[in-house]
């Protein structure tokens, strides 16, 4: 077919935050027409002209539906981006969604002279780096990566009308689209060939499974019980938030309260429950899925059956006059709840439903994921909840729902956040998931400080070793990668910023040195910092600075940005004081070796009869003083273990808790590890404040070795487990095809 490239120039709005590029993981659909060549030969060029345009706006408009963008048209070929600029941690999904979409679009439309186009969709899920500014339909080079070239090479080995998965999208979409696993491609240089997935089509929602059991959270249940229970003995309608990210086990504990809650002073309670898919088909889809909770309907119940059960739970709540005829509207919701005219006149059944259930026996409607739902859904929902507070029915509305979804609950409504597990409980839960799984349970000590207090980040990574992960590297797994890229995307530009540039300095997060990694004056990040600590993504100090509320999101935000930005951002904080570090302020020259005033290439001194053995990496400041000593007041290192650094491995000689770690004193190059002798000397440092001869000696050897150019950083005080400033190093040429498809493996 003839080469025809389509721009659409609206632009969309301005980049989020001033980089203009940022490392992400996307989701490319790529689409080829079947037997193009052929079909262009037999064709007049004005039907050619009509078949493209026929072909390319179908295309786009399933694509735009989707919210993939559009980044070029080539020919018969078409390229789009999904999660190019904002993630929901669903692009995978949407892009798979969209190309079954296209499928089903074009068998629909008429083309010229009754031509049925078929057509190879590959979708593809990699890293790429992208160009912000550019991410618009028809914005060519607005990504890069191996991605790209394996989408495109993915679609060949499609079958015509089919949609082909690399291993990376078929990961990301297990339970939601079903999958038939095909015969490896082979691959020329790569044993074995590389696996392929076809997409069949979306799967019905269901029940998710909870069989473990359930750890902590007692304070959540207690809170949440009595608030549901007030509302049924009072007879006064309650409309209560349960809110946490993504992992923090919200549907886990809805679960619990609908097997735990069945009475109320022993007054039985009915539970009504609807779950929201991403991207639902229909609008009112979860209104739909209370009325088959409510009734007993099931997915495969034909159109006698779901009459029946339908007639038989309005029985007894409607004159059979009134049954007559909202059965027939209720029929229509379930079978194409898409939010049109007779859809809603059965949602306002179902809700009079409800309502005469809960004046019969009292109701708890729950709905979990709505941040995933339609707006339509939670007017349903208010509506539901004004006219059972207008009745005082025994009624009860509970929603689930992310912290960063605009909330629109009443205003009596009560929140309850869902916060992490505490370290005895995450350990707790790791080790019943890694027995359960067949997985040693001494990884938990190298688990615990990952997971940080989310159950879903724990069954990931022992889901992750099942699946044959390394336990010695213990990568972040796709999942959690996916769920904490969509909370960072969730930010506005200052925050996102500010949480990126946090996420390349170790230890504490401190305003200063966030302004001066983004080139800001003073001050301009403590709005932001403090917006992360509302969001739940940052948590304060006991002292001062910031902490990462999960490791995830640390390693998330660094690895956002280009090797290029994070070598800048750790070249213009690699001066600034750091106060999760122990410094040693003194006007004696004898100890201020390593500290700016005498020798910015030497090491950092810290006073180790201030330092226990096996200390913690993080650390606040106590003053201590010392009788008769002038000058600046010294700080005592006091031992506040947080997630704001990776601990150390344990040993088997050390039996330390999780999250703490050795402090050690680096040198310049070439200088070697203290010696034992002089560690113990150094802790034997005498009440004068004098220091023991040997030590003595190893400190004036460490001062009058010559400054080295660019050891200062090397020679500032770490600890084990801390991320040393990432460089940039020099780029890799591009993979071939092939390369790029055994990639998405």
């Amino acid at each position: 077919m003839t080469t025809s490239i389509i721009v659409d120039m609206q632009r969309t709005v301005t980049p989020l935050w001033p980089v203009p590029q940022e490392r992400r993981v996307v989701t490319v659909l790529f689409a080829d027409i079947v037997g193009s060549t052929a079909l262009v030969g037999r064709l007049d060029p004005e039907d050619v002209r009509a078949l493209q345009q026929a072909y390319f706006d179908t295309v786009a408009g399933v694509l735009h539906r989707w919210q993939g963008v559009v980044e070029k048209y080539i020919g018969d070929a078409v390229m789009a981006l999904f999660g190019a600029r904002h993630s929901d941690g669903f692009d995978a999904y949407r892009a798979v969604r969209a190309g079954l979409e296209i499928q089903a679009a074009l068998d629909r439309r008429p083309m010229v002279d009754d031509i049925r186009l078929r057509v190879r969709v590959g979708v593809a899920t990699g890293e790429v780096v992208v160009d912000l500014g550019d991410v618009v339909t028809g914005g060519h080079g607005v990504a890069s990566g191996a991605v790209i070239t394996a989408a495109a090479r993915l679609q060949e080995y499609a079958a015509p009308g089919g949609v082909a998965l690399c291993a990376a999208t078929a990961r990301a979409t297990a339970g939601l689209i079903t999958q038939r696993q095909l015969t490896p491609v082979p691959v020329a240089g790569r044993v074995p060939p590389v696996p392929l997935w076809h997409a069949v089509g979306p799967v019905r929602p269901g029940a998710d499974r909870h069989d473990g059991p359930l750890i902590g959270r007692r304070r959540e249940l207690a809170t949440i019980r009595d608030q549901l229970g007030g509302a049924i003995r009072d007879r006064a309608p309650r409309w209560i938030s349960l809110v946490g990210p993504t992992g923090s086990g919200r549907s886990r504990l809805l679960h619990e309260l609908t097997r735990g809650l069945t009475t109320v002073d022993g007054t039985p309670v009915r539970w009504c429950v609807a779950a929201c898919q991403p991207y639902p088909d229909q609008v009112l889809a979860p209104v739909a899925h209370l009325l088959r909770n409510l009734a007993g309907i099931r997915h495969s119940d034909g159109p006698a059956a779901v009459h029946d059960r339908l007639v038989t739970a309005l029985t007894p709540l409607f004159p059979p006059t009134r049954v007559a005829t909202a059965v027939p509207a209720l029929q229509r919701l379930l079978s194409t709840p898409d939010g049109s005219a007779a859809a809603l006149a059965g949602a306002a059944i179902c809700r009079e439903v409800l309502l005469r259930l809960a004046a019969d026996r009292p109701l708890i409607v729950a709905v979990d994921d709505l941040d995933r739902a339609a707006p339509a859904v939670s007017r349903f929902l208010h509506a539901l909840f004004r006219a059972a507070t207008e009745r005082a029915l025994p009624l009860a509305v509970l929603t689930v729902h992310q912290p960063q979804w605009a909330d629109t609950r009443p205003g009596p409504a009560r929140r309850v956040t869902i916060g992490p597990l505490a370290t005895v409980q995450s350990g707790r839960l790791l080790r019943h998931l890694l027995s359960r799984a067949g997985q040693p349970v001494a990884l938990v000590d190298r688990l615990l400080p990952l997971v940080g207090g989310r159950p879903g980040h724990a069954t990931a990574y022992v889901t992750s070793l099942v699946d044959g992960a390394d336990p010695a590297a213990l990568a972040l797994p796709e999942a959690v990668r996916r769920a904490v890229g969509a909370e960072v995307d969730h930010l506005d530009g200052e925050r996102r910023a500010v949480l990126m540039a946090a996420g390349t300095l170790g230890g504490l997060i401190h305003g200063a040195a966030v302004d001066r990694a983004l080139g800001w004056t003073p001050g301009r990040s403590a709005p932001a910092l403090r917006g992360l600590v509302a969001a739940g993504l940052l948590r304060p100090h006991r002292v001062d600075g910031y902490a990462f509320a999960a490791p995830a999101l640390r390693q998330v935000a660094a690895e956002r940005l280009p090797r290029a930005l994070r070598a800048v951002f750790a070249s213009r904080t690699a001066d600034t004081p750091r106060l999760d570090t122990v410094h040693a302020h003194t006007a004696d020259p004898a100890e201020a070796v390593g500290t700016g005033a005498v020798d910015a290439a030497t090491a950092q001194v810290v006073r180790l009869d201030a330092v226990r053995s096996r200390a913690g990496l993080d650390t606040t400041l106590t003053p201590v003083s010392r009788p008769g000593a002038t000058g600046p007041v010294r700080h005592r290192p006091v031992r506040t273990p947080t997630m704001a650094t990776a601990p150390a491995a344990p040993n088997r000689q050390t039996h330390r808790s999780p999250g703490s770690g050795r402090l050690r004193v680096v040198g310049s190059a070439g200088d070697g590890p203290p010696t034992p002798a002089a560690s113990t000397a150094a802790s034997r440092r005498n009440a004068a404040g004098h220091w023991p001869p040997e030590v003595a000696r190893s400190r004036a050897a460490i001062s009058a070795r010559p400054a080295v150019p660019g050891s200062a950083r090397r020679g500032a005080l770490v600890g084990v487990g801390e991320t040393p400033p990432l460089r940039g190093t020099p780029g890799t040429p591009s993979p071939r095809w092939s390369d790029a498809l055994a990639a998405c493996a």
